[in-house]
């Protein structure tokens, strides 16, 4: 082969070798998994747990008001939970496209406005199935939506504030939950007692939303959210953590008692114990033991939220 003849024969063979690769095109429109995805399946757990939660709390049996049941834990995950997350991913899709670029949005595996199309339908979707549900329930998702909406868009963007942000997502997915689980049960507004409980669990979720924050502490700073453990360290973070978690449980302990049932008192308190063992061994090491924590303390944490359920529904 000479040089003169090189340019020739090398245009043709990519022409050749093109000819043979199917061309590709942006997708229009996303796959279902790719949806499924968006949505986030692993993130429903939280708020289906603290549905249960309050099921178990109204006494009701679940007999009596079952396909209210189904329908409030397909509200609680898929819909409100799962728009939550599109919401979230939409609004930060040019950080994502950063630190998570394989994520659906910023891949194009959700094209164009689809995440925020998916996130609308979501939100009509929600208020739909609680409409039919009742009153009270449709109240309480409203509320969660609204927070899903402020905690993600530009203004009040919530998830900027180390307060507010772990607060939201604190009362969301563990009170509003806890709340519409009774609600559903009840049909109408649910006994004070339930109330107590699910606003206390409620305050010591934001701890848990904070040491969430762990992971992220670099890219915290780097794109002006003010976490508390991006804006106080690691160390400081922790115990704030470790001190709105145990506080509120230690409230329900006295509660419970008060209510005549020391069994399950001493149950969470047990359970505070074992906590109080695992925050000491998370504040050697708070940055590098978060997520073991969150295998250990947490778990005890969801477990006392449970025991306390079913001592406020034997009541009911």
């Amino acid at each position: 082969m000479t040089l003169a003849t090189q340019p020739l024969y090398l245009p043709a063979m990519v022409q050749a070798s093109s000819a043979s690769i199917p061309a590709t095109t942006p997708r229009s429109r996303p796959r279902p998994k790719d949806v499924l995805e968006l949505l986030k399946p692993v993130t429903w757990f939280p708020p289906m747990w603290a549905f249960m939660c309050g099921v178990v709390s109204s006494g009701v049996p679940l007999g009596e008001r079952w396909p209210f049941l189904i329908a409030g834990m397909l509200l609680a995950g898929p819909l409100v939970c799962g728009t939550s997350q599109a919401v979230n991913d939409w609004f930060d899709r040019d950080v994502d496209s950063i630190n998570e670029p394989d994520r659906p949005i910023p891949s194009g595996r959700v094209p164009g406005r689809w995440g925020l199309y998916v996130a609308m339908a979501g939100t009509l979707l929600s208020l739909l199935v609680a409409a039919l549900i009742g009153p009270v329930v449709l109240a309480a998702t409203v509320l969660g939506l609204i927070l899903a909406w402020a905690y993600s868009t530009p203004f009040p963007r919530l998830k900027q504030s180390g307060i507010w942000g772990p607060a939201t997502t604190g009362f969301a997915y563990e009170g509003l939950t806890w709340f519409t689980g009774a609600a559903v049960m009840v049909g109408g507004f649910p006994d004070s007692r339930i109330v107590a409980l699910l606003l206390l669990y409620s305050l010591g979720a934001h701890g848990i939303m904070t040491l969430n924050d762990f992971k992220a502490i670099e890219g915290d700073r780097q794109m002006g959210i003010r976490s508390l453990p991006a804006v106080l360290g690691p160390d400081r973070a922790a115990r704030i953590a470790c001190l709105v978690m145990g506080l509120p449980q230690l409230v329900v302990v006295g509660l419970l008692f008060h209510w005549g049932l020391p069994i399950h008192g001493g149950f969470v308190g047990l359970g505070v114990a074992l906590q109080i063992i695992f925050m000491h061994r998370l504040l050697a090491d708070p940055r590098g033991r978060a997520p073991w924590y969150n295998a250990t303390g947490v778990l005890t944490y969801v477990l006392g939220m449970l025991v306390s359920a079913i001592g406020v529904g034997s009541l009911m």
